[in-house]
């Protein structure tokens, strides 16, 4: 059907279910109030492949497209939205080198990152450029076989912790062209870190400034071409986004499930709150929406797995849809908790917490719709 999963992808799908069950569900409570990195169960991801999801079979990956890399996110996502993005980021750096490497830096960096023996971070974002990506300051200088790499990136998740840093830095001229894209690793000479941010959610992951200081990095470890990095960077962001609302929407339906199961335990003037019609109305509200959202969703994948035309404008709308309304629904599952849903012993308390900065990473939901009025304008002109 047109409109419904290959059995494979719902294969794909029950085996991320069923590790989400049985390794992250479980424990994400303890992670979250603990502050807990899982790398040992984030790396007993990689070994059903979902450390490199749409890297190539020639280099190690499941060569898998990027509606099968949402459905892993989602299934992913409905035990820990902070985990599932975590692996999600480490993907997408890893698909930049297999995607626009040249040889030598596939070799390098490959094979350990399908394994998850190195973890990747991805570095776009600074303390002077958010939204305004392009205007970045980082600067790496050619000198002889290396770049020397000065400056700092801001809100990196695993900085401080991951191996190596998918970076974006400045070669050239100011704006998007004088922009290149490097991979550093955590114990060159020069690299340090920033204390752990103190977070909202996205506890089971740290995050932290990354700063670089007259680091000597080889100049093989680029990944494409000088002045590449903005297009590399904006094409990594057309998956990521696709990701992050596929965690949402993960993160989403676990709320949705949860109110269920205490509103038909939950009694009220002498009958379960199901039974009244507001209750019902609120949740068949929330089930359309998460519905409607993942099939905008599940139409973007496919059309970045296709590189149709309009594919950034369909990620950008999805992207934006599918945080909102994962937010959306997370807050109304916790205001049909009333008072127990704000205590952390009940998970939409975490997943609340959790699914807000969605709207906010991967470019916020007001550069999502600045990108949609764009390509919009554009196709019409």
């Amino acid at each position: 059907m047109q409109f419904d999963l290959t059995d494979d992808q719902r294969a794909i799908q029950e085996a991320a279910r069923r590790f989400t069950a049985d390794r992250i569900t479980p424990h994400a409570a303890e992670w979250d109030e603990k502050h807990i990195y899982p790398k040992v169960t984030i790396q007993a991801a990689a070994e059903l492949g979902f450390a490199a999801i749409y890297v190539s079979e020639a280099n190690g990956g499941i060569g898998l497209g990027r509606l099968e890399a949402a459905l892993i996110m989602e299934a992913m996502a409905y035990g820990c939205p902070s985990t599932s993005a975590f692996i999600s980021i480490h993907n997408m750096a890893a698909w930049m080198i297999d995607a626009y490497g040249a040889a030598p830096v596939q070799a390098k960096y490959l094979p350990s990152l399908v394994t998850m023996d190195t973890i990747a971070s991805y570095c776009l974002t600074e303390p002077g450029s958010g939204s305004d990506a392009a205007a970045l300051k980082t600067r790496a200088v050619r000198d002889g076989d290396d770049y020397i790499v000065t400056g700092s990136k801001a809100f990196i998740s695993g900085g401080g912790v991951n191996d190596i840093y998918v970076t974006m830095v400045r070669t050239g001229e100011d704006g998007p062209k004088g922009i290149s894209c490097l991979v550093i690793e955590k114990d060159m000479a020069g690299v340090s870190f920033g204390a752990p941010e103190r977070k909202l959610g996205w506890h089971s992951q740290p995050t932290a400034q990354v700063n670089f200081d007259n680091v000597r990095v080889p100049a093989a470890n680029i990944v494409g071409a000088e002045g590449q990095g903005f297009a590399i960077a904006m094409a990594g962001l057309d998956g990521g986004r696709l990701n992050i609302g596929a965690c949402s929407l993960g993160g989403g339906q676990r709320a949705l499930d949860e109110a269920i199961g205490y509103a038909r335990q939950r009694i009220q003037f002498g009958k379960a709150i199901t039974d009244f019609q507001a209750t019902q109305f609120k949740l068949a509200d929330m089930e359309t929406e998460l519905a409607a959202a993942r099939a905008l969703l599940y139409q973007a994948a496919a059309k970045v797995s296709a590189n149709a035309p309009d594919k950034t404008r369909f990620a950008a709308m999805a992207k934006r849809l599918a945080t909102d309304t994962g937010m959306a629904v997370a807050d109304r599952a916790l205001q049909l908790h009333g008072g127990y849903g704000y205590l952390m012993d009940f998970p939409v308390e975490r997943i609340f917490r959790d699914l807000r900065v969605h709207q906010i990473l991967e470019g916020t939901n007001e550069i999502m719709r600045m990108i949609t009025a764009r390509e919009l304008l554009r196709a019409v002109n």
